[in-house]
C-alpha cells in the first residue's frame, strides 16, 4: 500500500505540473475559444503527459490569431437549420471533441467528490450511490456549459439556440464518459478496495479517479466520432 501511495503522489504531481505548463503557455497564446483555456489544463489533470502532448499537438492551432481557426470548415445543425461543409471526422477530431465533455465531467466530479466527503452525503445509505448520482448531475451541467461556450462563439445562434445545440451535442458524450468512469469506480469499490474503501482525502483515491477519467475519455471517443459524423457536434479542426 505504501508503494501505491507513492505512485499516487507522483501521478498527481506530474498531472498538476502538466496543467501548470499548459496554463503558462496559454497566458501568451490564449485559445480563440475562451472555454478551452480551462478545458486543456483540466484535461491534463487526468490525461497527464498525454494531455500535455495533446495540447501542444492541437492547442496552438486553436489559439487566437491562428489562421486555421479562421478557415476551419465545420458543420452545425441547429434550430436555424444552418449547414456548412464538413470533412469526415478523424480520430484526432474525436479525441479533441471528447476533451469538452471530459473537462466538464472532470471538474464536476472533483467538486462533487469533495462535497460528498465533507458532508457525508449518502443515497439509500450509500456514499457510492451519492457519488454516482451527483457526479452525473454535476458532470452533465458543467459539460453542457463547456459545450455551450464552444458552440456560441462559432455561429450566429441565440442563447436559447446555442443551449439546445449544446445539450444535443454533448449529452450522449457525457453519458459515454460517465459509463467508462463508473465502470472503473465500481470495480475499485466492489473489488480492488472492497475491504478498505478509499476516501477523497487519500492520494490513492485520486489516482483511482484519474484512471476512471481516462476510462471515461476512452469510452467517449467513439461517441464523439459518431456525433461529429452525424453533424451534431462541430469539428475543432484537429
Amino acid at each position: 500500500m505504501m508503494m501505491l501511495h507513492t505512485i499516487a503522489w507522483i501521478s498527481l504531481c506530474v498531472a498538476i505540473s502538466c496543467a501548470v505548463v499548459i496554463v503558462t503557455h496559454e497566458i501568451r497564446h490564449s485559445q480563440k475559444m475562451m472555454v478551452m483555456n480551462f478545458g486543456w489544463p483540466i484535461t491534463a489533470l487526468y490525461l497527464s503527459v498525454f494531455g500535455l502532448w495533446m495540447y501542444f499537438r492541437f492547442g496552438p492551432k486553436m489559439a487566437a490569431g491562428h489562421e486555421g481557426m479562421d478557415s476551419m470548415h465545420v458543420v452545425h445543425r441547429g434550430s436555424m437549420g444552418a449547414e456548412r461543409e464538413v470533412k469526415a471526422p478523424s480520430l484526432s477530431e474525436a479525441m479533441v471533441s471528447a476533451t469538452h465533455c471530459g473537462a466538464g465531467c472532470t471538474l464536476g466530479d472533483i467538486v462533487t467528490e469533495w462535497v460528498i466527503f465533507a458532508t457525508g452525503a449518502t443515497i439509500l445509505g450509500s456514499a457510492v450511490w451519492a457519488s454516482l448520482v451527483w457526479d452525473f448531475v454535476a458532470a452533465w451541467t458543467l459539460g453542457i456549459v463547456f459545450q455551450y461556450f464552444t458552440i456560441k462563439p462559432m455561429g450566429q445562434l441565440s442563447v436559447a439556440q446555442a443551449m439546445v445545440a449544446a445539450i444535443k451535442a454533448d449529452t450522449l458524450s457525457i453519458i459515454a464518459f460517465q459509463v467508462g468512469m463508473y465502470a472503473w469506480m465500481l470495480l475499485v469499490h466492489l473489488r480492488l478496495f472492497a475491504q478498505q474503501h478509499l476516501h477523497a482525502n487519500e492520494p490513492v483515491y485520486w489516482l483511482m479517479m484519474q484512471i476512471a477519467m481516462v476510462c471515461g475519455f476512452v469510452t467517449s471517443i467513439p461517441m464523439n466520432w459518431w456525433l461529429l459524423k452525424m453533424r451534431w457536434k462541430e469539428s475543432m479542426g484537429a
